[in-house]
């Protein structure tokens, strides 16, 4: 088969597409999972009396954490609308019909390409991240509540 450059660009175009779509199922996962430990976690705490303060204070480095994950997640799913450079629908929401096909007759695919390759590599980047910190986070609940039962 013939290589088609057009085609080639309309896969591209695709693929990275699917790789947004991807990161933030997963980021949604993940928020999901810390919640569900940060409620977990809220729930058995307001039943513990008299804890050693060591697992108070263990407990409590494991809650930041898993915070932090959290705000890495809702900053990698925070919408980005272009700011003073808008493109795709957040540029055509102020744009006339006429501006609009006139900005369609170009093929701007290679740079789509090229930013939307950028916002998923960052949205990873932040995915990556706040799995560390979910994992540091979890370990140090688990090592609090090891505490606690000394």
């Amino acid at each position: 088969m013939p290589y088609d450059p057009d085609t080639a660009l309309d896969r591209a175009h695709d693929e990275v597409r699917a790789e947004i779509a991807r990161v933030d199922n997963k980021v949604g996962l993940l928020l999901a999972f810390n919640g569900a430990v940060l409620l977990a976690v809220g729930a058995l705490a307001k039943d513990l009396h008299d804890i050693a303060l060591a697992a108070q204070i263990t407990g409590s480095l494991g809650i930041v954490t898993l915070g932090g994950s959290i705000t890495l997640l809702l900053h990698a799913v925070r919408p980005r609308l272009g700011g003073n450079a808008p493109a795709g629908f957040p540029l055509w929401a102020t744009q006339t019909s006429f501006e609009i096909r006139r900005e369609l007759a170009t093929d701007s695919r290679a740079d789509d390409i090229a930013t939307l390759s950028r916002i998923a590599l960052a949205k990873y980047r932040k995915l990556q991240r706040a799995v560390d910190l979910t994992r540091a986070g979890n370990l140090t609940i688990l090592l609090a509540a090891a505490l606690a039962t000394i």
